[in-house]
C-alpha cells in the first residue's frame, strides 16, 4: 500500500467541482453551538490563587458546531439547512440570528430542560487563557427525538447530500440517525462515537485522529494504523469512504474504488485550529455531492482548513481564497491608484465577489491590524485597505508623524496575505473613499463605536453592512512609538 498520493488533482478539475457547490442543496444536522470569544488583557497573577487575572475586554460570537458546518456550506454557496436542539435561552436567539445572517435555513428544536450548548473562550489576543462550557450531554428522546427525527427527515428529502456533525452534546441519537440513513440523499458523517457501527448506513465518515484511535483503542503510530481505522469504520458502517483527518499530516482517504492515498495538508500560518474540522466535513461533503472523486474531496478540503486555521475563531471559507488555494496562486496585494479602484472592483464584483473595507494610518504594523485584516478576510472575498497619506498623518497624529512613510506603509500592507488592495486618499477621513469603493462590508475597530463609523451611512443606504473587530488589548502604534522614543533617552551621565 502507498499510503502518500501519486499527485494532486488538475487545478481545473477542483475548481469546476467548487464552481457546482451552488447548484446543491444541503441539509445539516447535528449539535449545533454558540461560540463566543472575549479577548482581554492580562499584566498580573492573582494572588488568590497561581492564575492569571484577565481584564475582560471585547467579545464576539459565531456559530459553532453543526451551526459552523451549515455557515461554512452556505458560504460555499450551496442551499443550506440546519436541523439541531437548542434549549430556550438567550444564546439560542443569538445563535438563530447569527444563521440568518449566514443565510441558513434554521430548523431548531427547542427543549426548555436544555441549555444551548456554549463555549465560552477567553484570551490575551495571543494566546488562549481558559475556555469555559456550558452544555448538557443528555441524549433527545421522546418528544424531542420525535420532533428533530420529522425536521431531519423533511430536510434530508429536500437535499442532494446530508452533513451530520455529531459533538456527542445529544441530537445525534439512533432514532434521529435512522431517519436520515439509507433511503434518503447520501451522508457524510463527522463522528464522535467509540463505535462506528452508531453510523451505520452512512456514505462517508470523517473522523480525526482521536476519534479514530478511539475506534482502535491505541494510539496512530503511522499508515498502517491509518489503514486499519479507516478499515474498521468502513466494515462496520458500510461506508463507501472514510476520509481520515490528521492535522499537519493532511487527510488519509481510504476508498474502495481508489484504494488508500493521503492528500498532504496545505503549508499555511496556523492563527487557529478552531472550526478547521467543520470546514473539512463540509467541503468533503460539497465536493462528493458535486461528482468528484474521494481524493479531488480531500484535496479541496484541505485547501478549505487551511484557510480556516489561518484565521482567529471559527472563520469562515471565503470562496475566492478556496479558489485561489486550487489554483496554486499565491495572494498577492497590490498598491493601486485611487482612481483605479472602481475599475478592478468592477471586475470582482461580476464574479459575486463581496468587497470588504477599512482605512488607517497603519504607521508601525503590529498584531493588532493583523487582527483587523484577517477579520475583513472572513468578511468577504476581496480586502481593500485605504491609508492615510503623510500629510494627512500628520494633521491626524502631529510633528514627527508618520514613522514611517506612506510607500512603505502601503508596500508592507499589500505583502500580507489577507489584503488585495492597498490605496492612499490625502483627507483627513475617508468618507468620499468609502463613497468610491462602495463596500459590501465596512470594518472598523471596536473603538469607533462611540466615536461613529465614517462612511457608515454610505454603506448602510447601498445595502451593505458595518462590523466592529475586536480590539488586540495594549496594541497601539503611538503606544510602541512612544516606548521607542523612551528607550531611546539616555539617562543623565551616560555616554554614548
Amino acid at each position: 500500500m502507498d499510503a502518500d498520493r501519486p499527485g494532486p488533482a488538475a487545478p481545473e478539475r477542483l475548481l469546476a467541482i467548487v464552481d457546482r457547490f451552488a447548484a446543491l442543496r444541503v441539509a445539516v444536522l447535528g449539535d449545533a453551538m454558540l461560540d463566543r470569544w472575549i479577548s482581554g488583557s492580562v499584566e498580573r497573577i492573582s494572588p488568590e490563587a497561581p492564575v492569571p487575572v484577565v481584564l475582560e475586554g471585547t467579545a464576539v460570537e459565531g456559530p459553532g458546531g453543526a451551526a459552523n458546518v451549515a455557515r461554512t456550506t452556505a458560504g460555499l454557496g450551496a442551499a443550506t439547512t440546519l436541523v439541531g436542539l437548542v434549549g430556550t435561552d438567550g444564546e439560542a436567539a443569538s445563535l438563530r440570528a447569527l444563521l440568518a445572517a449566514a443565510g441558513v435555513e434554521a430548523r431548531l428544536v427547542e427543549e426548555a430542560a436544555r441549555p444551548t450548548t456554549r463555549k465560552v473562550r477567553v484570551g490575551d489576543g495571543r494566546r488562549p487563557v481558559v475556555r469555559l462550557d456550558r452544555e448538557t450531554t443528555v441524549p433527545a428522546a421522546g418528544v424531542v427525538a420525535e420532533r428533530l427525527a420529522a425536521e431531519a427527515r423533511a430536510a434530508a428529502a429536500a437535499a442532494d447530500v446530508v452533513v451530520v456533525s455529531d459533538y456527542a452534546k445529544g441530537a445525534c441519537v439512533p432514532a434521529v440517525l435512522a431517519a436520515l440513513f439509507g433511503a434518503g440523499p447520501p451522508a457524510l458523517v463527522d463522528p464522535k462515537s467509540p463505535d462506528p457501527s452508531a453510523y451505520r448506513g452512512a456514505r462517508w465518515l470523517s473522523p480525526n485522529r482521536a476519534e479514530a484511535e478511539r475506534w482502535l483503542g491505541r494510539k496512530l503510530s503511522g499508515a498502517a494504523d491509518w489503514k486499519a481505522a479507516a478499515d474498521l469504520g468502513r466494515a462496520r458502517t458500510g461506508a463507501a469512504a472514510v476520509f481520515l483527518t490528521l492535522g499537519a499530516e493532511g487527510i488519509f482517504v481510504s476508498a474502495g474504488e481508489h484504494g488508500e492515498t493521503r492528500s498532504a495538508a496545505r503549508a499555511r500560518a496556523v492563527f487557529d485550529v478552531t472550526g478547521a474540522g467543520d470546514a473539512c466535513a463540509a467541503a468533503l461533503a460539497l465536493s462528493l455531492a458535486a461528482g468528484g472523486t474521494a481524493p479531488e474531496a480531500a484535496e479541496i478540503a484541505n485547501a478549505a482548513a487551511g484557510i480556516v486555521v489561518g484565521a482567529p475563531g471559527t472563520a469562515a471559507v471565503p470562496p475566492a481564497d478556496l479558489r485561489r488555494a486550487l489554483a496554486g496562486e499565491r495572494r498577492r496585494g497590490a498598491v493601486v491608484p485611487r482612481e483605479s479602484l472602481p475599475r478592478l472592483l468592477a471586475a470582482h464584483r461580476l464574479r459575486g465577489e463581496r468587497v470588504v473595507f477599512t482605512n488607517g494610518c497603519f504607521d508601525v504594523l503590529h498584531a493588532g491590524h493583523v487582527a483587523l485584516l484577517a477579520r475583513c478576510r472572513a468578511e468577504g472575498d476581496v480586502v481593500v485597505v485605504g491609508v492615510n497619506s503623510d500629510d494627512s498623518v500628520r494633521r491626524l497624529k502631529g510633528a514627527g508623524r508618520p514613522a514611517v512613510p506612506e510607500a512603505d506603509r502601503c508596500a508592507v500592507l499589500a505583502a500580507l496575505a489577507a489584503v488585495d488592495y492597498v490605496t492612499l486618499f490625502a483627507e483627513d477621513t475617508p468618507e468620499r473613499l468609502v463613497g468610491e469603493v462602495r463596500p459590501d462590508v465596512l470594518v472598523k475597530g471596536e473603538d469607533w463605536k462611540d466615536k461613529g463609523v465614517v462612511g457608515r451611512e454610505t454603506v448602510e443606504a447601498a445595502g451593505g453592512r458595518v462590523v466592529l473587530a475586536p480590539l488586540v488589548p495594549g496594541r497601539s502604534s503611538s503606544e510602541i512609538l512612544g516606548r521607542i522614543a523612551g528607550d531611546m533617552i539616555l539617562p543623565p551621565g551616560a555616554s554614548r
